[in-house]
């Protein structure tokens, strides 16, 4: 089922998902795109992706490279720094802290049927 999450959650989440996929091997921006849009955020075009890449470079977390492609254009390759990995453990725990308490705030189940009396108690 693809999901139409709503932008400002996404732009709360990109980063840290783009981290996650570059630490988990070295790979390139059309890859990441496809695994992150597998993984379920949908699709994630280059002029979203790649300002994430280049801030990512910019902050010392990832380190790029470019490999000749084979029979086709060169290809830009990330790899997550010792320093990525760690702001990836660290971010990692604190958004799971923070879904944990926003979790915590949410009602289990909502119906769009319930209405509530708008007059006090």
């Amino acid at each position: 089922m693809e999901q139409g999450w709503p932008a400002q959650w996404l732009k709360g989440i990109l980063e840290l998902c783009v981290l996650a996929v570059v630490a988990q091997e070295d790979t390139y921006g059309y890859a990441i795109a496809q695994r992150l849009e597998q993984g379920g955020l949908g699709p994630v075009r280059g002029g979203t992706l790649y300002p994430v890449l280049l801030r990512l470079e910019t902050d010392g977390l990832v380190a790029s490279w470019w490999v000749e492609g084979e029979g086709g254009p060169r290809r830009k390759f990330f790899r997550a720094t010792q320093k990525g990995r760690r702001n990836l453990a660290q971010r990692t725990a604190d958004w799971q802290a923070f879904t944990a308490t926003t979790l915590h705030l949410l009602p289990v189940h909502v119906s769009p049927d319930t209405q509530r009396d708008p007059r006090p108690s």
